[in-house]
C-alpha cells in the first residue's frame, strides 16, 4: 500500500503559496517533493494542490490502494462528502481529485494531526520552499 502526506500553506493567507508531499510505502519513503505554487494562495487551495500532487505522484508507484493523510478536516470532509463545496476555486479543484481518483481501485482520505511525524516532513518541505524564496514566516508553530 502507499500512502500519502501532503500539506500546502500560504504566508498571508492569501499570500505566496507553496506545497510539500511524502510519499511512502510501508517502510520507506518514495519520494519528497515541493513547489511554489503561486503568489496569492489561500491555504485552502493550496492544501488542494498538494493533494493533487501527492495523488499524481502516487500513481507512479500503484495502481491499487493509496490512503491520503491530511491536516485539513475542511479538505477530509468535502472528499468524504461530509461538507459542500462552495468556493468555486475548490470546487475546480476538488474535480480534479475526483478524476485523479480514477487512477486507482481504492482510495482513503484520513485527517491526521499536524504533529504527525510525516505530516510534518511535508510541512517542512512547504516552508524550506517559501524560506529558500525569501518569503517571511507570519508564526511558528
Amino acid at each position: 500500500m502507499i500512502y500519502t502526506n501532503s500539506d500546502g500553506g500560504s504566508r498571508g493567507n492569501p499570500g505566496p503559496g507553496a506545497i510539500g508531499v511524502i510519499v511512502r510505502d510501508e517502510g520507506k519513503i518514495l519520494t519528497r517533493y515541493s513547489a511554489k505554487i503561486g503568489n496569492e494562495v489561500t491555504n485552502n487551495v493550496a492544501e488542494y494542490e498538494a493533494l493533487i500532487k501527492a495523488l499524481e505522484l502516487a500513481s507512479k508507484h500503484t495502481k491499487e490502494e493509496v490512503t491520503c493523510l491530511l491536516d485539513s478536516e475542511l479538505l477530509v470532509n468535502q472528499l468524504l462528502g461530509k461538507y459542500r463545496v462552495r468556493n468555486p476555486k475548490l470546487l475546480e479543484l476538488f474535480c480534479k481529485v475526483q478524476k485523479l481518483q480514477e487512477n486507482f481501485k481504492r482510495i482513503k482520505y484520513l485527517h491526521v494531526s499536524r504533529w504527525n511525524k510525516f505530516q510534518q516532513m511535508a510541512d517542512e518541505l512547504l516552508n524550506a520552499e517559501l524560506d529558500r524564496l525569501g518569503y517571511k514566516r507570519y508564526r511558528k508553530w
